[in-house]
């Protein structure tokens, strides 16, 4: 079988002049791209130049076989340097496999920075709280909640997810806001689908680990409607801080017990295979990592400025 390196080895040297100079521009020793020389007319079973101390001279038909070779080896060439090139510039789909509620918390404004900052990459959202099978549906990269059941596959951990006590400012105008944790029974919550109409919340605050017992006349086995119940003035919610973030920044929401968090399951990147991870996955990555780290910063701060402004006016 015709060995295209050395093809290639054979390309170099008519074009250089001599072996030494070819294998120069090879970085490879004069002797061995003589072997690789003397191994590509073994196997074409055909004298390709005549060598003497002083010049190489083609022969008929080696003269033929490069005309015919020369151009196919730049085309060759070519072809391995554009793809170089393109592997930095982000092009081609991103198949992303995320929660259902994913673009609720990041904005579909941001998908369009991104798109816009790169014009020759496609996304593609596969939305669903079942878990994706990476290699069957050809995801690119998942965005996981909670335990991983192989860490390797972990390529980046985007935040440590907390969740917090919010409430409409309807319904804190209708309501008020509870003054301790053991209020909250007095109030309507918001609360993950199950039998009763009650349950149990376990949180962190100044005293450390505490529960309360809850209860209310709506709830949902979707964060995502809880949300909605929650933005309506159903009640209070204890939901993820990276989805109310946008909210209580738009002051649509408000925290109540700011002191007290549950703190909940990791949110991270699972990729297929950490080789040779396309650029285009890798620009993503990053720019979701930046646009929720900040987003979940800047909630946070300006948490912390209404509490210390409270106190303050105490």
């Amino acid at each position: 079988m015709l060995d295209l390196n050395e093809v290639r080895m054979f390309v170099q040297v008519i074009r250089a002049g001599s072996f030494a100079e070819a294998a120069r521009r090879l970085g490879v020793p004069p002797n061995t791209l003589s072997r690789r020389i003397r191994q590509l007319e073994s196997g074409l079973d055909t004298r390709l130049m005549q060598r003497s101390t002083r010049k190489l001279t083609l022969t008929a038909a080696g003269n033929a076989f490069f005309e015919r070779c020369a151009p196919a080896v730049d085309g060759v060439l070519d072809a391995g340097k554009a793809l170089a090139g393109d592997s930095q510039t982000p092009a081609g789909t991103v198949r992303i496999a995320a929660p259902a509620d994913f673009l609720d918390f990041f904005q579909v404004e941001w998908v369009w920075q991104f798109l816009s900052a790169h014009p020759k990459v496609r996304l593609d959202f596969v939305l669903s709280d079942a878990r994706a099978d990476l290699i069957e549906e050809a995801i690119d990269v998942a965005f996981r909640g909670g335990a991983v059941s192989d860490r390797r596959l972990v390529f980046r951990q985007l935040m440590s997810q907390s969740s917090k006590l919010v409430a409409s400012p309807s319904y804190v105008q209708l309501r008020g806001k509870p003054g301790t944790l053991q209020d909250l029974n007095r109030h309507d919550c918001l609360i993950a689908s199950a039998r009763t109409s009650s349950a149990i919340w376990s949180l962190r605050g100044p005293a450390g680990s505490e529960e309360v017992k809850v209860s209310g006349r709506f709830s949902a086995n979707s964060a995502r409607i809880l949300l909605k119940g929650c933005l309506s003035g159903l009640g209070i919610a204890l939901l993820p801080s990276v989805l109310i973030a946008p909210h209580l920044h738009a002051a649509r929401l408000v925290h109540v017990l700011p002191g007290y968090t549950r703190e909940g399951a990791d949110l991270n990147v699972i990729l297929p295979s950490n080789r040779q991870i396309p650029t285009a996955v890798s620009a993503f990555v990053d720019f979701v990592t930046d646009k929720l780290r900040a987003m979940i910063d800047s909630a946070s701060s300006e948490a912390a400025a209404i509490t210390a402004a409270k106190r303050r006016r105490r």
